[in-house]
């Protein structure tokens, strides 16, 4: 059985931070010690209203949302190769299909 490597539980929490950053949630509450990361990183900027995501922050944002999307498709695409070729494999006792012989 084939495995990717799952996307670490702190990206997927980032994600979620610059998501509800972007959206401009209004019940967000980023804490000081986050906002001083994310700041120092250069992913977001504060501003009067709040914080807001920079360049690197929109696209740190897009690469994770990527990620998640292509961790679930690669996902989708090893179980459905699994159950083909578990639904091919023969029983046990039981022989493969033998192709017969072609005539000259």
């Amino acid at each position: 059985m084939h495995m990717i490597d799952p996307i670490p539980l702190e990206d997927l929490a980032l994600l979620d931070v610059l998501q509800q950053i972007s959206q401009a949630s209004a019940s967000l509450m980023v804490e000081t010690e986050m906002t001083r990361r994310l700041v120092d990183s250069a992913l977001v900027e504060e501003h009067e209203d709040g914080v807001q995501l920079t360049h690197a922050g929109i696209a740190l944002c897009k690469s994770l949302q990527h990620r998640v999307a292509a961790d679930k498709l690669a996902s989708e695409i090893i179980d459905k190769r699994e159950s083909a070729a578990e639904s091919t494999r023969p029983l046990p006792g039981e022989r493969l299909p033998v192709e017969p012989p072609t005539l000259p």
